[in-house]
């Protein structure tokens, strides 16, 4: 009758051997996950040192099992992200945007600290320790690594190669207080008229001007749409002739590694497809753009490159960065318009409606990220405060 075979995960009879210097070999079979039996030994100067040696040996790789992946508890880090990317690709969930951005991020940010430790020696200090450095850096990057590193630490517990993931137990990243800044109506104004400058053909330096820049400002400030969502306009989204006039908010520009730049059929999130009543100022400039536009058809772009495609982002940036150089005006970027839009729209109405114009389904979002305190408390306090500690007369 052959012997009952052992559970994964368990090992049968202890056995001693001693070697003429004395020293005693512990050895058992073990049962390993992938259902195969091998002996594991381990040696000690005694029968008990050696016969716990055994157990601790047993003990840890039962904790550490191979998962039929070639990864180890004792496989370099670099194995892991590899495979971490191949997950990545298999489970095919993510944008094109994001995965490339998951690999930016770990290749940057991560890599460098951890290419060169296994598996096993990445606990939580050493996590902790890491985010803690790069948080002095910047909370963003430290915010940005501890993703991507919990991604890939956790791909390793969900298939058995580690027990627990490190990053679970690190300390929580403290934000800085910061405050979201938006443009008042004179530097609004301001911009404006450096454009418009600009646009005149007389700036000796820098890039040339293509007639579209002041544009798109005006539709950013009109629609507080995001500028990819800005430059994926098409014909087919824009209602010109009705009362009000309006623009619906379906696409994004989006420029993946080593691909032309196209239009991306949703924006940033799907649930952010709006349509936008225009204010006059903005219906003027997209009425102007469409009667300089040569492509009647529904899918041309409202703004093009000189061949009819998509404009970079990038490159909106730079003509901005550079016209308002020219103005001395610094630190606006195509969002600060956003917030400007999110700012106003609170403050004359309140911020519900401005999440529902920038297309956010939790108003906390608005808030935190867009929106401007304003400082003046209600002046209805003097009046109060005059009827109780007025002086009398």
């Amino acid at each position: 009758m052959s012997r009952p075979r052992l559970t994964i995960g368990t090992f049968g009879t202890i056995g001693f051997q001693t070697a003429s210097n004395g020293r005693v070999t512990a050895r058992a079979r073990y049962r390993d996950w992938d259902g195969k039996s091998r002996l594991v030994q381990a040696t000690g100067d005694t029968k008990r040192a050696a016969e716990q040696r055994l157990k601790a040996k047993l003990a840890e790789r039962t904790l550490y099992q191979p998962a039929g992946i070639g990864l180890t508890a004792d496989s370099p880090f670099p194995d892991l992200v590899a495979y971490w990317l191949e997950d990545l690709d298999l489970e095919d969930r993510l944008s094109t945007t994001t995965r490339q951005l998951y690999e930016r991020n770990m290749r940057t940010l991560v890599m460098p600290a951890f290419k060169d430790l296994t598996l096993r020696e990445i606990g939580v200090a050493r996590c902790d320790h890491f985010l803690k450095q790069l948080a002095k850096q910047s909370y963003n990057r430290a915010k940005q690594a501890r993703v991507a590193l919990r991604l890939a630490l956790g791909l390793a517990v969900r298939h058995e190669v580690l027990p627990r993931n490190p990053m679970d137990h690190v300390s929580r990243l403290r934000k800085p207080q910061t405050t979201p800044n938006a443009l008042t109506p004179a530097e609004v104004n301001a911009i404006r008229t450096a454009i418009a400058f600009w646009e005149t053909g007389l700036s000796p330096t820098g890039p040339k001007p293509d007639g579209q820049l002041g544009a798109i400002v005006e539709v950013m400030l009109g629609t507080s749409a995001r500028i990819g969502e800005v430059l994926a306009i098409r014909r087919r989204d824009i209602d010109i002739v009705s009362a009000p006039p309006s623009i619906r908010i379906s696409g994004t520009i989006v420029a993946h590694r080593g691909e032309p730049t196209q239009r991306q059929d949703h924006p940033k999130t799907a649930k952010s497809r709006r349509t936008v009543a225009l204010p006059a100022f903005a219906a003027e400039a997209v009425r102007l753009r469409l009667a300089r536009r040569d492509d009647a058809s529904l899918d041309a772009l409202l703004f093009c490159n000189r061949d009819g495609g998509p404009l970079t982002t990038n490159n909106v940036r730079r003509q901005l960065r550079h016209v308002l150089d020219l103005a001395g005006i610094e630190g606006v970027t195509p969002h600060m318009f956003r917030r400007t839009v999110a700012t106003a729209i609170s403050n004359e109405a309140g911020v519900d409606l401005a999440a529902e114009l920038l297309g956010h389904t939790d108003p906390a979002i608005t808030v935190q990220h867009y929106i401007r305190r304003n400082e003046m408390v209600n002046p209805a306090t003097a009046e109060m405060l005059d009827r109780v500690f007025g002086k009398e007369v």
